[in-house]
């Protein structure tokens, strides 16, 4: 454990040091992120630092720790496809489809060859269900959805890389003390991938002197997709959720922006202004106190997390309940569908205006 620790905080260090020279080599040679009307930034900046993370992470799996490489060789060539595809798209902006085939073709990298697949899962009252030939879709879809839910959050300095650590975390501490899994390597690496973006977290959190980019957002989304899969090719509904609601809030940005796409009747791959952050902000929140806003929301959902792995079936069952009931209620009052869709707000106020009707009946 304690080589782990050393290991983890060497990697930040190498982090912190890499992400100060990428930063010059960046702005040398013309790696930035030029503002336009998507932006929230006004100034030019360096990109790609997701670099820096990809290089201190395997660095560490490769040189300093002894893990098997046949667990490390497969997720390190698919997350490199991945992390190719995101450089090639803040090179030159690549279709969201060709962004798409990159990310699947990394997560078959891992699948086929890392042997990461989910092949049955045990639900309550129902027994076991074997995905048989869906295995692998389901694993392809998995990874890309986490993928794409962290890159879309990448809207704010620091917000991406913040809230992967907060999520990254609790992935490790469920991992290591409550999962069932055989090979703790994984949640070793967990822990060194935080010690990889807290090296870089100081200089991208606001205000950002350098940006993740989709190089890093993407390489960091595929990186949680494939740690929530490992070591599950036999889950059970809990050990499925527990990511869903770690990610709680990329997932909740994710699934309301297509929602709110398709009601405007919008392709679900055009950009918009109507993000989590966005909305916070438009509140009258700051840019920092937008992020650290996310933060704690980020935190709750971990904690969260963390009380599954002490509920009995009943007590997750409500537990889940009250996670889907506050999860509307915040995306209400926030506006992320529309300001004029806030049907459960709607519902409680038409609810308390009734009973407000009957007390002076009562009386």
């Amino acid at each position: 454990m304690y080589l782990v620790l050393l290991v983890t905080i060497a990697t930040t260090i190498i982090s912190i040091g890499l992400t100060a020279i990428y930063k010059r080599i960046a702005i040398k040679f013309k790696l930035v992120d030029i503002p336009d009307a998507r932006r929230v930034h006004n100034k030019v900046m360096p990109t790609m630092g997701g670099v820096t993370i990809f290089i201190a992470f395997y660095f560490s799996l490769f040189v300093l720790l002894p893990i098997p490489q046949s667990i490390v060789f497969p997720i390190f060539l698919g997350s490199l496809a991945v992390l190719i595809t995101g450089m090639i798209d803040d090179l030159k902006s690549l279709s969201p489809l060709l962004k798409i085939a990159g990310i699947l073709i990394g997560a078959f990298i891992v699948s086929y060859f890392g042997d990461v697949s989910l092949e049955t899962m045990t639900l309550p009252f129902i027994g076991t269900l074997e995905f048989g030939s869906w295995s692998l879709p389901f694993t392809l879809i998995w990874i890309l959805g986490f993928t794409n839910a962290v890159n879309l959050i990448d809207g704010l300095d620091g917000l991406a890389s913040g809230v992967s650590i907060i999520a990254l975390t609790t992935m490790g501490i469920i991992g290591f003390f409550f999962l069932t899994i055989q090979e703790v390597s994984i949640s070793i690496m967990i822990f060194i991938l935080i010690g990889a973006i807290a090296g870089f977290w100081p200089y991208n959190f606001q205000p950002a002197s350098i940006f993740l980019g989709d190089t890093g957002a993407l390489f960091i989304g595929f990186m949680i997709g494939v740690f929530s899969l490992q070591g599950l090719k036999n889950a059970t509904l809990i050990s499925l959720v527990l990511p869903v609601v770690i990610l709680g809030i990329p997932i909740t940005d994710t699934l309301f922006a297509i929602l709110r796409r398709k009601i405007n009747r919008q392709s679900i791959s055009v950009a918009d202004k109507n993000h989590i952050h966005h909305r916070l902000m438009s509140l009258g929140l700051s840019h920092r106190q937008t992020v650290l806003a996310i933060y704690s929301v980020s935190a709750i959902f971990s904690v969260i997390a963390l009380l599954y792995n002490f509920s009995t079936f009943w007590g997750s069952a409500l537990l889940t309940i009250s996670v889907v009931i506050g999860v509307e209620l915040f995306v209400e009052i926030i506006g992320l569908v529309g300001v004029d869709r806030r049907p459960l707000l709607k519902s409680l106020r038409e609810f308390g205006n009734r009973l407000n009707k009957k007390k002076p009946d009562d009386q």
